[in-house]
């Protein structure tokens, strides 16, 4: 059986997620709105990953954050480049520069039922596959009128089964949606 992948992942309300220059300030100041002990579902997301798939500058910036929030999960870099990992990572973190059904393949054959895909250019990789199976997206309500879209170009529609909305008291809406299967003719 194949893992699932899942996004999780915050947009400004114009679709973007990250600034052109990849900085995510706005976001920062946006979650120092939230209170104490809210984290929009993100805890409960994570009790289900088994592992992460993320591009080399989703990982290079979650290097910057303290403590490392992906403690106890296997990760996978995607790059074509290489990328450095800190030694005290090397268990837990590794670099592959498989196509995203070869990655998918690889890792549910050791195990994985559910992967969580983070990182503009790796979602939108795993969505030209065909591969993302749920889409957890939460909207924060500032305009940056340019930046890094969370979607991009896709050789065909990706439909879409609604599952849930909910909207917080501090602004933040998040809408949850699972990938539409063919119904059995």
């Amino acid at each position: 059986m194949s893992a699932t992948a899942s996004v999780f992942i915050a947009t400004s309300l114009d679709g973007f997620i990250a600034r052109v220059d990849g900085s995510i300030d706005w976001l920062l100041q946006a979650q120092a709105t939230v209170p104490a002990g809210e984290d929009c579902g993100y805890q409960a997301f994570m009790d289900t990953v088994d592992g992460l798939v993320m591009g080399r500058k989703t990982f290079e910036q979650a290097l910057d954050f303290d403590p490392w929030p992906y403690a106890g999960k296997q990760v996978v870099v995607l790059s074509r480049q290489g990328v450095a990992v800190p030694a005290a990572l090397r268990d837990s973190v590794s670099i592959s520069a498989e196509a995203p059904a070869d990655l998918l393949a690889r890792l549910s054959a050791t195990g994985a039922r559910k992967l969580y895909i983070d990182g503009g250019q790796t979602i939108q990789g795993f969505l030209r596959a065909g591969l993302i199976d749920e889409l957890i997206i939460t909207v924060i309500p500032v305009l940056l009128g340019a930046g890094r879209p969370l979607f991009g170009p896709l050789d065909a529609d990706v439909t879409l089964t609604y599952v849930e909305t909910r909207a917080y008291p501090f602004g933040f809406v998040q809408s949850h949606y699972r990938r539409a299967r063919p119904s059995a003719a």
